[in-house]
């Protein structure tokens, strides 16, 4: 049982590792986008996920692979916290990139924007708190996943089911189980990094469409 659970643990930490979730909320929010507002070109959605898979996922893990070959990180999962800062500041400058992209490139709609930009802001924090604190990165992105769905909600109108809320919660708080269960982080760390990436992708559409 115990090996089974082990593997489930790892299965969830490596389909929500945090570089492959801003690639996963692209799609989803393109789909949406097209399905409730507006069909979007093809061409557009095709440079909008190529161009976030590029910039948040294959350049900080093209660099987090050339440090494991020199012996600066270990593994993908990066469980010292001092082999964390550089990496993150790599996958930061990506994302900086990314939100360039989607804002002044393709001028994407407000929400995504909005995203983009506080899960910039997100993984620029986890870099700076990693070196006192080893807040969880997987939960600070899937967090910050939820408040982007939460946004393109708001950005709508139209308040999410309880299927659809009960699915997120669901699986914050499997993949909390999951960081808990292979002791890679303390129920503080992964609840702070669930609440950061929340924080910095909702609050942004809130402030520009409620107190600007």
């Amino acid at each position: 049982m115990n090996t089974l659970l082990n593997i489930v643990a790892k299965i969830l930490s490596v389909v929500l590792y945090p570089l492959f979730v801003p690639t996963y909320g692209i799609v989803l929010f393109c789909c949406a986008y097209s399905m409730h507002v507006a069909p979007l070109a093809g061409v557009w959605m095709a440079v909008a996920i190529i161009g976030t898979l590029i910039l948040t996922c294959l350049l900080p893990i093209t660099a987090i692979w050339i440090m494991m070959k020199k012996g600066e990180v270990k593994d993908l999962d990066m469980n010292d916290p001092r082999e964390r800062t550089i990496p993150y500041l790599y996958s930061a400058l990506g994302f900086g990139f990314w939100s360039y992209l989607l804002v002044q490139v393709l001028h994407a709609p407000v929400y995504i924007c909005c995203v983009a930009i506080g899960g910039t802001l997100a993984i620029g924090l986890v870099a700076v708190i990693n070196r006192w604190w080893k807040i969880s990165a997987h939960l600070t992105g899937f967090g910050g996943l939820v408040g982007g769905l939460m946004s393109y909600c708001l950005g709508l109108g139209a308040f999410p089911t309880w299927g659809t809320l009960c699915l997120w919660l669901g699986i914050s708080w499997a993949l909390m189980w999951a960081r808990l269960y292979l002791n890679a982080h303390t129920p503080a760390q992964v609840c702070s990094g669930w609440l950061l990436g929340l924080t910095c992708t909702f609050a942004p559409f809130c402030i520009l469409n409620y107190v600007l």
